[in-house]
């Protein structure tokens, strides 16, 4: 590749992702079961606006439509999730069949408008039937996970050849068991690192159990943002390797190296738990694939009112934030996919999300929504993965985030990260600027990414 040429790889994974809950509506049809989410935002208070998941985008209904939306845009791949209480009502045992269904159809639909489907077995919509016998915090949960997973292994492998088990367990326990924001909502110092250790444990056996049963590529997709001191003071040296460990090598260095960053028992203290050998050895699956999800940076200081990891961030001057204060940086997914490369011995990667809300303006009568912003968002971002391949860096795809707008969890319909728009009343699509750049830069490899949307 010349200094000048954008084109990828041959053969790269140009799609847009989603998450079952966040797009599908619908989520008690058909004999589906309720997730924690369906309890998290139907108590008062807890979802700007007091927004729900129970139409979001109707793509239970709509999918067909969805589809084709996607072929009309030209798209290679499309990531989604499977909601597990559609599958199995009560989280294990009895298969919901007609919910089963709903996946192979859509699949099916996919391959034929010639998409890869790479599909998420576990995007935070965890049954709330499995909540009830403890969720994340029961050990029997990785056995409970891997039981699921070997259902939908069996109905689909072959048709799906690109699995991953967890989206970002660090959203799980972070937002869900540390600090209260997310499902199921609570705040443990002490609840936090089960969690995490329960979901990394699930993910290993779900990995142990398709090498038994399938034939094609499993990984996990962790959310990384990379840390960077605010300063050379010794305090804000060591705040930066903390939020670093907590946030990136918590999820990746048990899976690859088979322990957890020294740092973990710093932050935790007495909460950090002590796990036998055999625990990393389930852990420590042979992936396929890491899916990395990429967002934003963090210039980070000492904090200690910042509990547990006592880092905090600073804002920077003539920056540009997103809507949801994200500072656009897309310098840090080549570092950060330099630090994969380096640490991890270059494991194939997927960019399984990126993306950003922006205010976007209303539908011109024209049908446009120039949302200028986020076609520079990627432009820059598609740009900087460029560079980390030139580089060396194993990356096979990219799922812009997200398809659609759709229900952003507990910010409700509040921020809009589509390529698509979406009037929630009508259900109206409207392809975006954003969508019919990205469109060509799919069609020409990248070779378009520099060009005028």
């Amino acid at each position: 590749m010349t200094q000048h040429d954008t084109t990828f790889p041959e053969h790269f994974l140009w799609g847009t992702a989603t998450s079952a809950y966040q797009i599908e509506g619908s989520p008690l049809a058909d004999g589906a079961g309720p997730s924690i989410w369906e309890r998290f935002v139907h108590t008062p208070g807890l979802t700007i606006g007091g927004d729900t998941g129970d139409v979001a985008c109707d793509h239970y209904r709509r999918w067909r439509e969805d589809v084709r939306m996607m072929a009309d845009l030209g798209l290679r791949a499309y990531r989604f999730s499977v909601a597990w209480a559609r599958v199995l009502p009560e989280g294990r045992g009895t298969v919901n069949t007609k919910g089963l269904d709903f996946y192979s159809r859509l699949v099916d639909e996919l391959l034929a408008h010639g998409i890869t489907p790479l599909t998420t077995l576990f995007h935070w919509d965890l049954p709330a039937a499995l909540d009830d016998r403890g969720g994340w915090l029961n050990p029997d949960i990785a056995h409970w996970f891997a039981d699921y997973a070997d259902v939908m292994f069996k109905a689909l492998d072959g048709r799906v050849r690109h699995w991953a088990t967890l989206n970002e367990p660090w959203v799980v326990t972070d937002g869900g068991y540390l600090h209260g924001a997310l499902a199921p909502g609570h705040r443990s110092l002490y609840e936090a690192p089960i969690a995490t250790h329960h979901l990394l444990r699930a993910h290993g056996a779900a990995v142990q159990r398709y090498r038994s049963v399938g034939k094609h590529q499993i990984g996990l997709v962790v959310n990384l943002e990379p840390k960077y001191a605010a300063s050379d003071s010794a305090a804000d040296q060591a705040a930066t390797r903390r939020a670093h460990a907590y946030m990136n090598g918590q999820y990746l260095d048990p899976v690859f190296l088979g322990r957890y960053p020294d740092e973990m028992r710093e932050i935790f203290g007495a909460a950090w738990p002590e796990w036998p050998a055999a625990d990393y050895e389930l852990i420590k699956q042979k992936l396929d694939f890491i899916g990395f999800n990429y967002y934003t940076r963090s210039v980070t200081r000492d904090a200690p009112e910042a509990w547990p990891v006592r880092a905090g961030r600073v804002l920077q001057p003539q920056a540009t934030y997103t809507e949801t204060s994200w500072e656009v940086f897309p310098q840090g997914l080549t570092d950060t996919l330099a630090w994969i490369r380096e640490r991890y011995a270059n494991p194939p990667v997927y960019i399984t999300e990126n993306g950003a809300a922006f205010y976007d303006p209303p539908v011109a009568e024209n049908g446009r929504v120039a949302d200028a912003l986020r076609v520079d968002y990627l432009r820059k971002h598609i740009g900087a993965m460029h560079k980390a391949i030139a580089a060396g860096s194993d990356v096979r795809g990219y799922m812009a985030w997200s398809l659609m707008d759709n229900f952003e969890w507990s910010l409700g319909f509040a921020k809009r990260f589509g390529l698509v728009h979406i009037n929630y009343a009508t259900q109206q699509r409207t392809p975006k600027d954003s969508a019919r750049y990205y469109s060509r830069v799919v069609a020409s490899n990248g070779a378009a990414l520099h060009e005028d949307p």
